[in-house]
């Protein structure tokens, strides 16, 4: 049978800006191949039937590479912790092709693990295979949880062995392939305007508005040499990445999520989070906890998440004042604030089964109560989603007890006011429950969770328990 994946239609976009942006790579050939995780939604987004996909055509196509080409290298630069590095890159992944998924949206299938690049400096080009686990974890779990994410399509272990300073060495080898929107970063402008090349950034920008915000090139259009429709255009993209942006930090805080490393590389040209290195979900609500090991300064640790965010959208204003005035951008970042705090409330409110317009008290008594009880922050709403489950709605709030079990007795105070505003916004047992259930994990991936599926794969080659888990994940998150 043909391998549907060899025929996939990719199409010419980021190659039509020309070869100032990227490098002409070749693949890794690794000594075996071993598919760990597939992704059957992901097929049908790309609208192939997964009963058509053999594990053995995954292997093939995302696994064994050599002699197609061309891949590309995306070239970037990014701050890195606050420091300007103009020597990055895609150092071990590649662009492997750009499709159409069944909604007609553009999406990039890239690479992570394939091999070395101009861009791998010191670096072996390698990940790690607890890397791609992690990876599949933190997509999947952020997908079910409603943030906007790259997916993971599949992960394959490849046969040799990897020395890692942060794991005990030598440690299993692996690439993975993902689904984005884009792998264009904020990076992407900060490298053009380190070469000052004014004429390659607005090229570069046109290309996103038209191929990523379709609604904006068709509202704002702009001709050739017509500078101030150009302006309008692109001062319309910065004002809706702003939002974007905004949203997705209020995705990440709701879900508990901790990036980890929100360097300006990171950070996508669409506003969609992707490349998990050491991410975290928080086990107790603690705004100073941070995700990297490195992070020494705490300067992207969870409670800075929104700020971080914001001031890399303003670092973003750099390149951009090449082409646009930045009066008129600081008026459109302006409005990051207002519009984090209602889709942070309303994200909030839905992990809470309530409706997502409404009062933002509930949230803020939700958040002192995790503020005053030692229990996971996880665990406080998959706790209340099982009460409520189990036990349904009480008739008065007073029967509404503590939930989370072996945990200790909230303080009263804060407890009570959390219980009565919960209470008194329920209109539907049944749309609280089904709130409950779509937007919670009942199994959240904190660290702990994390090694022990890990653990079960290390010691005994065990899948189970990660698949285990990951069917109770992707059940929900479609």
């Amino acid at each position: 049978m043909t391998n549907l994946l060899l025929a996939l239609p990719f199409e010419v976009s980021i190659e039509s800006l020309g070869a100032a942006y990227w490098d002409v790579v070749e693949a890794a050939k690794f000594p075996r191949t071993q598919l760990r995780f597939r992704n059957n939604v992901v097929l049908h987004q790309l609208g192939m039937n997964a009963q058509q996909v053999s594990d053995a055509d995954l292997e093939e196509a995302f696994g064994r590479f050599e002699g197609r080409v061309p891949f590309l290298a995306l070239r970037y630069h990014g701050y890195q912790f606050g420091n300007y590095n103009p020597q990055l890159g895609d150092g071990r992944g590649f662009l492997y092709g750009q499709l159409r998924d069944r909604h007609g949206d553009l999406q990039d299938l890239g690479t992570k693990g394939s091999g070395t690049t101009p861009w791998s400096r010191a670096g072996d080009g390698r990940l790690t295979l607890k890397g791609g686990v992690r990876e599949v974890i933190a997509s999947e779990a952020l997908q079910a949880l409603g943030v906007t994410t790259s997916r993971t399509l599949s992960l394959i272990e490849t046969g040799e062995d990897l020395y890692r300073s942060d794991e005990p060495s030598p440690t299993r080898s692996a690439v993975m392939v993902r689904i984005a929107r884009t792998h264009l970063r904020f990076g992407t402008c900060e490298r053009l305007l380190y070469l000052r090349d004014a004429r390659g950034l607005e090229r570069l920008l046109r290309h996103v508005v038209a191929v990523y915000y379709p609604v904006i090139a068709a509202a704002h259009p702009a001709a050739d040499g017509d500078r101030g429709a150009m302006q309008r255009q692109l001062l319309a993209f910065y004002g809706e990445l702003v939002e974007r942006v905004a949203r997705l930090a209020a995705e990440w805080m709701a879900a508990g999520f901790v990036h980890g490393v929100l360097n300006t590389d990171n950070m996508s040209l669409v506003g969609e989070s992707f490349d998990y290195g050491p991410f975290a979900f928080l086990d107790r609500w603690d705004p100073s906890f941070t995700a990297a090991y490195f992070d020494q300064t705490g300067l992207y640790a969870y409670g800075r998440q929104p700020a971080i965010c914001r001031k890399n959208l303003q670092m973003l204003q750099e390149p951009l004042a090449l082409l646009l005035p930045r009066e008129a951008m600081e008026e459109r970042l302006d409005r990051f604030a207002e519009i984090y705090s209602q889709h942070y409330c309303a994200r909030m409110r839905r992990r809470l089964g309530l409706p997502d317009a409404g009062d933002d008290a509930v949230v803020r008594h939700a958040l002192a109560l995790l503020a005053a009880w030692p229990v996971g922050y996880g665990d406080f709403f998959a706790s209340l989603c099982r009460s409520v489950v189990e036990h349904g709605l009480p008739e008065e709030a007073e029967a509404l007890k503590p939930f989370v079990l072996d945990a200790p007795e909230p303080p009263r105070d804060v407890w009570q006011s959390w219980r009565d505003v919960w209470w008194i916004e329920q209109r539907s047992a049944a749309d609280v429950m089904q709130r409950l259930q779509r937007w919670n994990l009942l199994r959240p991936p904190t660290r702990p969770l994390i090694e022990t599926l890990w653990e079960a794969i290390d010691q005994h080659d065990d899948w189970a328990p990660y698949g285990a888990w990951l069917d109770t994940v992707m059940g929900r998150g479609g």
